[in-house]
């Protein structure tokens, strides 16, 4: 894996309805992941956090049935631009959340580099919804649609008019909590997901196994967008949509494990840490231990 990582804070709130996940970062940062990584001999490059605008009045700003709408397209707008020049200059990009909307610029950022980006999405949620499908109108539950090419054009069109992503390419991990539109749109494109009953009925290590081997034989890079809520809330209770029954937190570290030594993994983002929910910062904290499973700590 590159050792040259550079990490990019979005303080993003926008995208949902819970105050608070605009934190995500500075907690991050304070539960030790620079100390962390450094230890493991990476070279980091904090590059601070990104200017995200704030609507203009305290009312709500609801465009098209989408929250924040010109808010969120901007913002992510300059997270995109700032992915695209980290991956051009070599590093590896290391995104902090901030709510699951900052993915449409993760991605967005990358697919300039890349003619079939792999996605693992780790997370309870497709987000896979759309304006139309989405009952909140929350687009933290839209970037994988948005990033397929489905969705409003202010979204679709960050840092480019084209498609970021392939639906063979995407493997979701963790479902256990889909709309129908969503589950109508997983069907339609035929992709791969693991829902908690796969997890739990092959265990960890297999479907693993086949993540990587999927995406291993397609794919030119790897993206991971990983969600605390794809944990337990017992384990991550610092989350905005908490869904009881997920993933725990040995079999989380598992997975970043199995991801480190398939030396696949080209950019990462760690999303919907929410300090004002969590208890004394233990969602950043497990957060933080995952980074160190992805990147290459062992008992060893």
């Amino acid at each position: 894996m590159n050792n040259h990582l550079s990490i990019i804070g979005v303080p993003m709130d926008l995208g949902q309805m819970r105050r608070g996940v605009d934190m995500g970062p500075s907690a991050i940062r304070y539960a030790g992941m620079i100390e962390r990584l450094e230890q493991l001999n990476y070279v980091i490059e904090d590059l601070g956090d990104i200017e995200i605008p704030r609507p203009k009045s305290n009312k709500e700003s609801k465009l098209d049935n989408l929250r924040n709408l010109n808010e969120i397209a901007e913002g992510t707008t300059r997270l995109a631009e700032k992915v695209d020049e980290v991956v051009e200059k070599g590093s590896f990009p290391l995104v902090l959340g901030g709510d699951h909307s900052i993915a449409m610029g993760t991605l967005a950022g990358l697919a300039k580099h890349y003619d079939n980006l792999g996605v693992i999405w780790y997370d309870a949620h497709g987000d896979l919804n759309t304006a139309d499908s989405s009952p909140s109108g929350n687009i933290h539950g839209m970037p994988l649609a948005v990033s397929l090419g489905i969705g409003h054009e202010k979204l679709t069109s960050i840092h480019g008019d084209e498609p970021k992503i392939k639906p063979e390419n995407i493997v979701i991990i963790g479902a256990r909590s889909l709309d129908e539109g969503e589950r109508v749109l997983i069907e339609e494109k035929g992709i791969k997901v693991y829902t908690m009953h796969e997890v739990d009925r092959m265990g960890m290590p297999t479907v693993m196994d086949e993540s990587i081997e999927y995406l291993r034989g397609r794919t030119d890079g790897v993206h991971l967008s990983l969600d605390l809520d794809g944990l337990d809330p017992n384990e991550a209770p610092g989350v905005g949509t908490p869904v009881l029954g997920g993933l725990s937190y040995r079999e989380s570290h598992l997975a970043m494990e199995m991801l480190y030594q398939s030396n696949m993994l080209t950019s990462a983002e760690f999303v919907e840490v929410n300090p004002i929910l969590d208890e004394r910062n233990k969602t950043a904290t497990v957060a933080v231990g995952l980074m160190g499973s992805l990147f290459g700590e062992s008992l060893k």
